[in-house]
């Protein structure tokens, strides 16, 4: 037996990942009660019950790349990836965000000579 499956939780924990990343599409952002009634926004996605307490780290990377207001993350992608960090003194696995580089655009075709030549002018100034 997992000791992690001993105790539930309802939101993701780095243990869930399975030492994997995951690619996730946001869904919404609410704001709830967690631990001794400290609210604290949890994103949600598009597959899946459970929410990722958002952190300033990961608040601050989602925000970075699609803006303040969590209304516009709705659809967008992110890659979650465990990630040994330090809290308070000790060295414990998170869960960190990270956004996907976009695609690259398709290569130019090769030019020719004459499309690297610049263009003639048939009307000399001088």
């Amino acid at each position: 037996m997992k000791i992690s499956t001993a105790f539930p939780s309802k939101y993701l924990r780095a243990a869930d990942l399975q030492d994997r990343q995951l690619k996730a599409i946001m869904n919404r952002v609410e704001m709830e009660s967690i631990g001794d009634d400290d609210k604290k926004p949890v994103l949600y996605f598009t597959k899946g019950s459970k929410g990722l307490v958002l952190n300033k780290t990961n608040s601050k990377t989602i925000s970075g790349a699609y803006g303040d207001d969590t209304d516009m993350w709705e659809g967008k992608e992110v890659i979650l990836f465990p990630a040994m960090v330090d809290f308070r003194g000790d060295s414990v696995e998170a869960i960190r965000v990270r956004i996907p580089k976009p695609a690259a655009p398709p290569a130019p075709a090769p030019q020719t000579h004459d499309e690297l030549s610049p263009p003639l002018d048939d009307d000399i100034p001088w």
